[in-house]
């Protein structure tokens, strides 16, 4: 009985399954709109003991002084730059990310972009449906195999990425600043730790996997991005501060990079009128790469699981 005492706040979407197992022994307060409606928000987080988010929650300041019997944080995702983690940790408030359980979906996405960009031709669908036949522009694409992929962090994703590039024939060059060149884990995933603009230099396409910390926000901007070399392809699956992207819409425009794929922005959503509107050779999409129905099955089952287990 004690355990149905227990009250568990989810303010974002969940797995439907992983919020019925937590409904069988806590008190679930699951309102996936409830991100958006900050009255609420802050009337429900006071009781609660345990509070699950994805990445919009703002788990900080006031918000997070009201709930003052949460014991536990689960973060649906990894990025935790939502979550002011000293102020939990100073308060002993645990904070549970579902590390790797998204990861298989992230690195299939930055393959796919990859393979996409490199090509090119998938985006004539407008152009052949209206009856013309662009065959020689679109017979420039370009293959993955023998190409250099460049992963900017060599975490969990990175090294799946890794695997997944290396068996499409890629090369595959990897920095991360907590790894030392001497770790296993580049020759165990198929890579070999470069420097940064040594590996901006050399790569056909650069793949980010970072977190946003005040080291890393802004650490691709114009400078940066012009290293990247001609034709290259951006992917950006991490966090959207780390990239400037005003300065990334115009070297697009300018030519200097091949294309990029988004999928994190500075401020999200993104504004209408953003300086990405209109860039060539540009996809963007709205924060889905680690989304799918696998994905969030796994993570939701394993932040349930942790979240469960530090209320027992």
């Amino acid at each position: 009985m004690e355990d149905r005492l227990k009250r568990i706040v989810i303010s974002e979407f969940m797995d439907a399954p992983a919020v019925a197992r937590l409904g069988k022994r806590f008190d679930v307060d699951y309102r996936p709109g409830l991100v958006d409606d900050a009255a609420a928000l802050a009337a429900a987080v006071p009781s609660a003991d345990g509070w699950i988010v994805r990445n919009r929650t703002q788990v900080r300041g006031a918000l997070l002084q009201a709930a003052a019997r949460v014991r536990v944080i689960g973060r649906l995702g990894v990025g935790l730059d939502n979550i002011d983690v000293p102020a939990c940790d100073a308060r002993g408030i645990r904070v549970i990310p579902a590390s790797g359980a998204n990861a298989e979906s992230v690195a299939e996405y930055v393959i796919a972009m990859a393979l996409a960009l490199l090509r090119g031709a998938y985006l004539s669908t407008p152009d052949v449906a209206a009856g013309k036949w662009p065959r020689q522009a679109l017979s420039a694409g370009r293959e993955a195999a023998g190409k250099t992929l460049g992963l900017v962090g060599f975490g969990s994703i990175g090294r799946i990425t890794a695997s997944k590039a290396a068996a499409l024939g890629m090369r595959v060059a990897g920095h991360d600043a907590q790894l030392a060149d001497e770790d296993p884990a580049w020759a165990r995933w198929h890579a070999r730790p470069l420097s940064l603009d040594a590996l901006l230099a050399e790569s056909d396409v650069v793949s980010l996997h970072l977190p946003l910390t005040p080291q890393t926000r802004g650490l691709f901007g114009r400078e940066r991005l012009a290293r990247m070399k001609r034709g290259a392809i951006l992917v950006n699956t991490a966090r959207g501060g780390i990239v400037d992207e005003a300065a990334l819409a115009r070297l697009l425009h300018e030519g200097h990079l091949g294309g990029a794929a988004l999928d994190v922005f500075g401020a999200e959503p993104l504004a209408a009128g953003s300086p990405l509107a209109g860039a060539p050779n540009l996809v963007l999409t709205p924060h889905i790469a680690g989304l799918t129905l696998e994905a969030n099955e796994r993570v939701s089952t394993v932040i349930a699981e942790k979240v469960a287990e530090a209320l027992a």
